[in-house]
């Protein structure tokens, strides 16, 4: 009798929640977060939480808070130094990422490695743009040394690239390509429809974008942000507070090669 041998195939869900905005980005988070896990049968949730204390930085308590909702590891971007009281954090806290490319010295790190339920390594980098932004590190050359340092660590590599510039972007994801699992672009907080899989295997998407108030722009009130366009003048921003949405991508990586075999944007409404 002959035997036919089948090759099982393994595949992780990692679902990746785009700039967390104020108590509004906080809030739907909390209710839609547990569904889309259960939904997709996530295995490792990560959020940029850069903006999720009242829209600049984050605080202890707000990170708890993040947490407590389904959040596993939380990447940032420019204003993760915004609240002083974050600096302890950085440095105690692996879970919480801040970008890599920023100077030698400063508090925290900019990867790591977590684990799924499944005991499943899963890589984690995080690094800022340059175009338009400041004088950072090369993030190209940057991210050369992290995927060096952590070889044969990890199958399944996730890069949240905090930048303002889609070609920027668009640049790191084809030079890392085949090299990541995937590259997610934070920062413009504007939702791109450009999810793919590159020619190597990397899964991509511009921005995943804005998890807050979208009767606003880029998540602060209209009337502020209008008057600073208008006038030219250093207006104050406030966060908005209505119609929140989640924005979100969900990955599918093959747990063997580390190849991305599905892209998927996300947005959810109350």
């Amino acid at each position: 009798m002959a035997i036919t041998l089948t090759c099982v195939e393994f595949f992780l869900n990692l679902l990746f929640v785009g700039d967390v905005v104020g108590k509004a980005g906080r809030q739907i988070l909390k209710q839609r977060l547990p569904s889309l896990i259960d939904r997709h049968m996530v295995d490792l949730v990560v959020v940029n939480a850069e903006n999720a204390a009242a829209g600049y930085g984050l605080t202890l308590s707000v990170m708890d808070e993040l947490y407590k909702a389904g959040a596993q590891v939380l990447t940032s971007g420019n204003h993760i130094w915004d609240k002083k009281e974050i600096l302890e954090i950085l440095d105690r806290d692996e879970r919480l990422l801040r970008p890599h490319n920023y100077p030698p010295g400063l508090a925290g790190r900019g990867y790591g490695f977590y684990e799924t339920a499944a005991g499943l390594p899963v890589a984690v980098i995080n690094l800022e743009g340059r175009v338009f932004m400041k004088n950072l590190d090369c993030p190209f050359r940057i991210a050369d040394q992290i995927l060096e340092d952590i070889s044969g660590r990890a199958k399944i590599i996730l890069v949240d690239f905090h930048a303002e510039a889609t070609s920027e972007k668009q640049a790191l994801g084809h030079y890392l390509d085949g090299r990541v699992s995937a590259l997610v672009g934070t920062h413009t907080h504007v939702q791109t429809a450009d999810d793919r899989i590159l020619t190597a295997g990397t899964g991509y998407l511009t921005d995943v974008g804005m998890t807050g108030a979208q009767d606003a722009i880029i998540g602060n009130q209209k009337e502020p942000a209008l008057k600073r366009f208008l006038t030219q003048m250093p207006v104050r921003l406030e966060v908005a507070k209505k119609d929140p949405l989640l924005c979100a991508v969900l990955l599918t990586i093959d747990e063997e090669t580390g190849r991305c075999t599905a892209v998927e944007r996300i947005q959810e409404r109350p």
